[in-house]
């Protein structure tokens, strides 16, 4: 087995969530598959963030300049196929095909990143990442008072009903038989050897094609030459700079290209919701989301964020509150007896417990898993194979498997 069919082996495993998501929900153990079980509305998120968080860790995990504020790029994106479906960039009318807008809108926060890059990369280490959180922030109070934008620029931005009322469509710019609405509401279903998949498989399929060209796109220049200065940079700067490797340029390449995937991310999350917000775009907080999932899932392995970010919104799922899509506590709630949850235990009831520990506590727990994964697992999850492996996963795995 090739490290090529692992990864194929990876894609079909992904391909096929909707249908056991389906069986599984439909079968017996129909409650118990929905509390363990990411909904399909989170499988799609995860995609398009997951492509967030990889453009995070292309330029952080593989030039060791840490970017905190590549929320300016995701929200650039995102904002972008807002505002021309909106008719608000003349450039770039509103009935522009979603294929040709994403990537304007991957162009743009590209253009952001030349900017912020020419500056920011006067500065190294610490100050860098205090630079570019900086450039992120002050974009995030400039939104959320321009007034072009919305009548409300701080509650954000919506696509008006008559500009795509059927949802923003992936897939061959003006060939209509090629092409399929994503979003939960708006989007298309297709019925498929006699099952009709929903508007959320369709979209997860239809984002997933475009996150899969993106990631193989990253990869690549990753094995490249260039890619290859970049790891060299990370490793040692003034060894590079020593051989002859220009780095600041070096340096700029990857962050415009970071960038330019960040925006495209962005443009797929507002193309699936149809709204933006300033806080779910363009606030440090959302680059703290792609710092995580970097984190847990693996610094400079590409794949790693998009796993460690499954990882974190599997926890927030499963420890979600009543009303939010399965989780823990109302399953608890369902299935355990009226007279178990009405139990005292040390003058608390089994309910009462049930609820102070569960509800609302979701991003406390993540954060104990977090602190765990700093202490014990640094390297991340696919950080770790690699180590316990002797070197990628996708190298070795097979060599591991063929060889038992």
């Amino acid at each position: 087995m090739s490290r090529h069919q692992v990864r194929v082996l990876v894609v079909l495993a992904l391909a096929a969530y909707p249908a056991l998501y389906h069986l599984l929900t439909q079968s017996p153990v129909g409650v118990e598959a929905e509390t363990l079980l990411p909904r399909m509305d989170t499988m799609v998120a995860l995609l398009y963030f997951g492509l967030f968080a990889v453009s995070f860790d292309f330029i952080s995990g593989y030039t060791g300049y840490l970017s905190f504020g590549h929320a300016a790029f995701y929200g650039t994106g995102a904002y972008f196929v807002v505002l021309v479906a909106n008719g608000k960039i003349p450039l770039v009318p509103s009935g522009t095909p979603f294929m040709i807008t994403l990537l304007c809108a991957g162009l743009v926060a590209a253009l952001l990143a030349v900017g912020i890059g020419l500056v920011s990369f006067r500065l190294s280490g610490v100050y860098f990442a205090m630079i570019t959180l900086g450039f992120a922030q002050v974009l995030y109070v400039f939104v959320r008072g321009l007034e072009w934008i919305s009548s409300n620029p701080r509650d954000g931005a919506s696509v008006s009903g008559s500009t795509h009322p059927e949802g923003f469509e992936v897939g061959v710019p003006f060939v209509d038989g090629l092409n399929l609405a994503i979003g939960p509401l708006s989007g298309d279903t297709v019925t498929l050897l006699g099952h009709t998949l929903g508007t959320n498989a369709v979209s997860f399929y239809l984002v997933g094609a475009v996150v899969l060209a993106c990631y193989l796109a990253m990869q690549r220049i990753i094995h490249s030459p260039f890619g290859q200065v970049m790891v060299a940079i990370r490793d040692n700067e003034e060894r590079a700079e020593a051989i002859g490797y220009d780095t600041f340029r070096y340096k700029m390449g990857a962050f415009v290209t970071s960038g330019f995937f960040a925006g495209v991310a962005g443009g797929l999350f507002a193309g699936f919701r149809r709204s933006v917000t300033p806080e779910n775009t363009f606030y440090f907080l959302v680059t703290g989301d792609a710092l995580l999932a970097s984190i847990i899932g693996g610094f400079g392995t590409l794949a790693g964020p998009i796993f460690g970010h499954f990882f974190d919104e599997s926890i927030r799922e499963f420890l979600s509150p009543a009303g939010q899509g399965g989780g823990l506590l109302p399953y608890l709630q369902t299935r355990l007896s009226e007279g178990v949850l009405s139990a005292e235990v040390g003058g608390l009831t089994v309910e009462g417990f049930i609820e102070a520990a569960l509800n609302g506590h979701a991003s406390l727990y993540v954060g104990i898993v977090f602190v765990l994964f700093v202490l014990y697992v640094p390297n991340g999850l696919v950080g770790a194979a690699r180590d316990r492996l002797g070197g990628p996963v996708t190298e070795k795995l097979p060599d591991r498997l063929w060889d038992r």
